[in-house]
């Protein structure tokens, strides 16, 4: 078991100003994975204390851009270097199989590399002709003291998406853990401050969602940067409103994958298998809308139903599993809910359905499910579910596809599957959401990644990742 007895609070650990304590079990078999102290309004009170005094008197703010990417540079060999460590805790905390967590844990590496490639050739100060004559200095400075909230399902990459631009543009960070997985972020303090991170910089607190407000509404906090529910978004967005605090969120979706007539079946249906079912759908970019021809509607549901009877369900720590347990009961109740709703609107289950998978008697298991010959008016097409549910929706034609894509209070991620990639980019321009890929594409760490409508604000990664966690300042010349 791993207890944490302290708060980490500006790079030290600090004995918490209350007595609530969070446990953290998993999902899979209910064992106690470890606990750590439950923050209250005045440890945060502390925490934002100590980072408006590093922020408004310490040296990260006044440090160059290269002293502080070389901080981060040599924290990122360090984080790469217990990858297969942190995969196997962040396993244990929520469920994930242990595939899901490698392959987020690899992709860490490259994502805190492109946010310092950005960093490095990053106009932090310019100097340009002023229009319509003089000189002026644009400066980008950082935007204060930031308060990073994350969810549970890929919680180191949550986190450093939001460390890395904030820390590189010379921001203090109060990273805000979610009560599921409230221990693993403690372990990016400890290497933080290894790299060398100063005192005051960086505090890490994992609260419930009444503390949380707090941090957000503070009024020694300038910046909130969230990644969850689109609920949850709405509010911290109007808490954020009501005192023009800065605000960047990445929320829910509710993704197309649109299958055109000359794509492979078989083969779309095998790389689906990853987009559709990532951690147990437990992904805001999960793909859970597949959207073919009406004439290919039987083929593709069939070939889907072959692909899910070959998913092993169980242990998450078994590589050989694909579908582990979700996050918790409550994320159960849910999820077997929307199971419930869609065969109560009329959706065929072609498979899963209700109940337990077979051979498992505990844990927050639900049986993967494909809803095939579904309307897109259907709640099940409509709102995130979070889970190991898709539906299957056929369409007329190509613009009836695009309309279906369309149709969602959503714009987080999507795809076109097609033996020709060109025409798939042609049907991906048309597609009001932030991020697609045209068949099975890698992902871009130097490329742009949030949601349009009700999917977010702002974009994390690239230079417009580093964008929102800096002010801009013109300073005109005169002689």
């Amino acid at each position: 078991m791993t207890k944490f007895g302290q708060n980490f609070i500006g790079g030290k650990r600090v004995a918490p100003l209350g007595t609530a304590i969070i446990e953290v079990r998993s999902p899979y078999n209910g064992e106690l994975v470890g606990s750590v102290p439950a923050a209250g309004e005045a440890d945060v009170d502390l925490a934002v204390r100590v980072a408006r005094s590093a922020f408004d008197n310490g040296p990260w703010p006044r440090m160059t851009p290269a002293e502080r990417q070389a901080v981060l540079s040599r924290f990122a060999e360090l984080h790469a270097s217990r990858a297969q460590e942190f995969a196997a805790f962040v396993t244990r905390e929520n469920g994930s199989p242990i595939w899901f967590t490698h392959a987020v844990q690899q992709g860490i590496a490259p994502q805190n590399a492109a946010y310092l490639e950005v960093a490095a050739r990053y106009p932090w100060e310019a100097r340009q002709t002023g229009m319509p004559a003089g000189e002026t200095v644009w400066r980008r400075e950082p935007v204060g003291v930031v308060a990073a909230i994350i969810p549970w399902n890929a919680p180191h990459q949550s986190a450093l998406v939001k460390l890395f631009p904030a820390l590189l543009a010379g921001c203090t960070v109060i990273l805000k853990l979610a009560p599921e997985t409230a221990l693993d972020g403690q372990f990016l303090g400890e290497l933080l401050t290894e790299a060398g991170v100063p005192d005051g910089v960086v505090s890490i607190l994992a609260a419930d969602r009444d503390v949380s407000e707090y941090l957000v509404t503070h009024p020694g906090v300038d910046k909130i940067a969230f990644t969850g529910s689109s609920a949850a978004g709405k509010r911290i967005a109007a808490l954020a409103g009501e005192r023009l605090k800065r605000v960047s969120l990445e929320l829910g979706g509710k993704s197309a994958a649109i299958v055109l007539p000359d794509a492979d079946i078989a083969a779309t249906v095998a790389m689906l298998r990853y987009a559709a079912f990532p951690n147990a759908g437990q992904s805001c970019a999960a793909q859970t809308r597949i959207l073919v021809a009406r004439t290919q509607h039987d083929a593709l549901v069939d070939a889907l139903v072959d692909n899910v009877a070959g998913m092993r369900i169980g242990d998450p720590a078994d590589p050989e599993t694909f579908i582990g347990p979700l996050v918790s009961a409550r994320q159960h109740r849910r999820v077997a809910g929307y199971i419930a709703l869609g065969i109560a609107e009329g959706a065929v289950v072609a498979a899963g359905g209700p109940g337990m998978p077979a051979g498992i008697d505990r844990g927050a298991f639900v049986r993967p499910t494909v809803f095939a010959n579904v309307d897109n008016a259907m709640r099940i097409a409509r709102e995130e579910i979070f889970g190991p549910v898709v539906c299957v929706i056929p369409y007329d034609d190509l613009s009836d596809a695009i309309r279906i894509a369309n149709d969602s209070a959503y714009g987080l991620a999507g795809s076109v599957w097609t033996s020709n990639p060109e025409h798939g980019l042609e049907v991906a321009r048309q597609i009001r959401t932030g991020t697609l890929f045209v068949n099975q594409a890698p992902p871009d760490f130097l490329a742009p990644f949030g949601g349009y409508k009700q999917s977010g604000i702002g974009r994390e990664f690239g230079v417009e990742g580093i964008g929102h966690y800096v002010e801009h300042k013109a300073i005109r010349m005169g002689r």
